[in-house]
């Protein structure tokens, strides 16, 4: 509610650029999806609806500090200055992000087989969280004719030269549910996009530093 952030939809869901937040094994690329995962990603045990129809997963490594990443995943309310899919975040609590931290969140959604152009507001809950390491939220994201309930978790790994940053979203709601290879194909868009943002803003933020 990712994640609809819940997940976020991140992008949510239905981010741009067909957009674009609520969703195998070695490192895959951004634009890829990992064909056979052995199991789904989790935070502290829990991780995304296992009976979802919509759903994608993705990971990419990031050649920067873990913090760099970490700060500029869960700096929430700064998204907008480094994801141009997303035109406001306003916190609802205060503080570091941690469980049980929420905010919400827009994004803009153009016309679509689904649903006419709209605005989706998000709203994320923040239900598992291990700093530096990974996080999981969920959340309904709403717009004209479009409800959809996202579960969003993302995992950071320290690798040889880097962070690997995996995610993965599942998507439940009569919309996406009547039209899932489209739905799919958006979350996955919005997804790689996600990625692709957070991999070149710190990436350069690390070059700047050096």
């Amino acid at each position: 509610m990712p994640g609809i952030r819940n997940t976020g939809i991140r992008a949510a869901l239905f981010t741009v650029p067909l957009v674009i937040g609520l969703l195998g094994a070695a490192v895959t690329p951004a634009g890829a999806t990992p064909p056979h995962p052995v199991k789904p990603l989790t935070c502290r045990g829990e991780g995304v609806d296992p009976d979802a129809l919509v759903r994608h997963r993705t990971e990419t490594v990031i050649h920067a500090p873990l913090r760099t990443i970490w700060k500029l995943q869960t700096d929430v309310e700064r998204w907008p200055s480094w994801q141009a899919p997303v035109t406001r975040v306003d916190r609802l609590d205060h503080g570091p992000l941690r469980e049980g931290s929420a905010f919400r969140w827009t994004t803009p959604v153009p016309p679509n087989p689904v649903t006419p152009a709209t605005s989706l507001d998000i709203t994320s809950t923040v239900e598992q969280l291990k700093r530096n390491s990974c996080i999981r939220w969920t959340g309904p994201a709403i717009g004209e004719g479009l409800h959809i309930d996202g579960i969003h978790v993302w995992t950071f790994t320290k690798v040889k030269g880097g962070v690997r940053v995996s995610t993965e979203e599942t998507h439940t709601g009569p919309q996406v549910d009547a039209n899932v290879p489209f739905a799919t194909e958006v979350l996955g868009q919005g997804l790689e996009a996600w990625l692709r943002d957070l991999k070149t803003t710190a990436e350069a933020q690390a070059a700047r530093s050096h």
